[in-house]
C-alpha cells in the first residue's frame, strides 16, 4: 500500500514541477524528497522489507 502511495505523491509533485508551481512557491525541494521517497521505497521493496 505505501508502494502505491509514494508513486501517486512522487507523480504529483512531477506534475506540479513541471507546471512551475513549485517554483513560483520555492518549494523545489519537494522534487529531491520524491526521489529520495521513491528511491527508498523502491530498495525496501527489492529486499522484502515492505
Amino acid at each position: 500500500m505505501i508502494f502505491y502511495l509514494v508513486y501517486m505523491l512522487s507523480i504529483i509533485v512531477l506534475i506540479l514541477h513541471f507546471t512551475g508551481w513549485l517554483l513560483r512557491r520555492n518549494m523545489e525541494w519537494a522534487v529531491l524528497a520524491a526521489a529520495v521517497a521513491l528511491f527508498s521505497v523502491n530498495i525496501l521493496d527489492y529486499m522484502g522489507m515492505i
